[in-house]
């Protein structure tokens, strides 16, 4: 399935079930890294200021998608803690991940450690990674969720809130562009 297809998938799949349909959204994108945030979150706070959406049900849309975002990014951590290092190189070449990025990632991480998981989680890209270095330096599971939930469902509620306003102001920005047309052809009728 090419990311175009998946991308129009993931859209069908926010405009006929919002709630759950970020949700599902969210853990693809997470585990499937062609597939940008970006895509996901702003699309879905567009769709929720289509369908007048409150600040409470924005909120809660938010938190929703960072769960699943979270789950996602669990999986990474338990097949990083899982497989190990030499075998995960294995497959992170069909993704484009040398061992030279992964070391990267691995000094950073031992570095920054516990901020890494929850400051990584609003860098794109680099959200999906950072579970990797994660469980393979065996982070506390507990410590892991923690901070993995609080980053993701921030940066969700972040984008959805950028998405929303967005959508809110392109459309006043259509009725307006709409009432100076109706104006002008009102204009134009009584002028002739």
């Amino acid at each position: 399935m090419p990311l175009e297809s998946l991308i129009e998938f993931i859209t069908a799949l926010m405009t006929d079930y919002l709630y759950a349909g970020v949700f599902l959204a969210a853990i693809i994108e997470t585990v499937i890294p062609p597939i940008p945030t970006m895509a996901v979150f702003p699309t879905a706070g567009f769709i929720a200021s289509q369908n007048g959406l409150e600040l409470p049900e924005l909120i809660l849309l938010g938190i929703v998608g960072g769960l699943g975002a979270s789950i996602g990014s669990t999986v990474i951590y338990l097949i990083a803690l899982k497989l190990g290092r030499t075998a995960l190189l294995r497959y992170l070449k069909y993704v484009k991940v040398s061992e030279k990025k992964l070391t990267k990632v691995e000094c950073w991480f031992q570095k920054y450690g516990d901020k890494a998981v929850l400051f990584g989680r609003m860098i794109p890209v680099f959200r999906e990674m950072v579970s990797i270095p994660a469980g393979l330096l065996k982070m506390k599971l507990a410590k892991f969720l923690a901070y993995t939930i609080l980053g993701s469902c921030g940066w969700s509620i972040t984008l959805i809130f950028i998405g929303y306003y967005f959508g809110i102001a392109s459309e006043k920005k259509f009725l307006s562009r709409g009432s100076i047309s109706n104006d002008l052809l009102k204009h134009s009728i009584a002028s002739s």
